[in-house]
């Protein structure tokens, strides 16, 4: 992993100081090789975490932020802006927010696969995020045009007696709702 003043390679900057020193918080080229990379350090930050490669609940969250990310660049792509990627990790899980800057392209509510959408090419990434993730949700983005994207995944063996699970309401350890 980079640290906050260093560029990984041209497709990934540091937007702001995290809110503690093993959150993350990276912007990518919104393209696929920026989602590509967006996934695999992702990955390297939860190995760096505890939570190993190959585990259930690595390859869930790692599943979630590539979903995301590939959003963000398929349908969330303005040219010449960025998407910003944001981890936290709480006593309980992780939290991952995508950034993107189109307000336009909002995610639609999750349903069902039926008997016509088996031959679809695209549009499952959002029922993966759900059945992956304990909780997900969008907000408008409050620093620019845009919207976050956020997913909450909970991570077996990290919670321990007195521990607070993952917020409900209000602020998150990255500092949004």
């Amino acid at each position: 992993m980079t640290s906050e003043t260093d560029q990984c390679a041209t497709h990934a900057t540091p937007v702001r100081l995290p809110v503690s020193a093993g959150d993350m918080s990276l912007r990518f080229s919104s393209t696929p090789r920026g989602a590509r990379l967006a996934r695999r350090l992702a990955g390297q930050w939860l190995d760096e975490r505890g939570v190993p490669y190959g585990s259930e609940a690595h390859d869930a969250v790692t599943l979630v932020v590539a979903e995301l990310c590939a959003n963000a660049v398929r349908h969330g792509h303005v040219p010449g802006r960025d998407f910003r990627l944001g981890m936290a990790l709480s006593p309980g899980g992780v939290r991952v927010e995508v950034t993107d800057t189109r307000a336009e392209k909002l995610p639609v509510p999750v349903r069902r696969l039926g008997e016509g959408d088996t031959v679809a090419e695209s549009g499952r990434g959002l029922l993966l995020v759900a059945a992956l993730a304990d909780r997900w949700g969008w907000v408008p983005r409050s620093d620019g045009p845009g919207k976050t994207v956020w997913a909450e995944c909970r991570l077996p063996g990290r919670r321990r007696a007195g521990d607070r699970p993952l917020p409900r309401g209000g602020r998150n350890p990255l500092g949004r709702p």
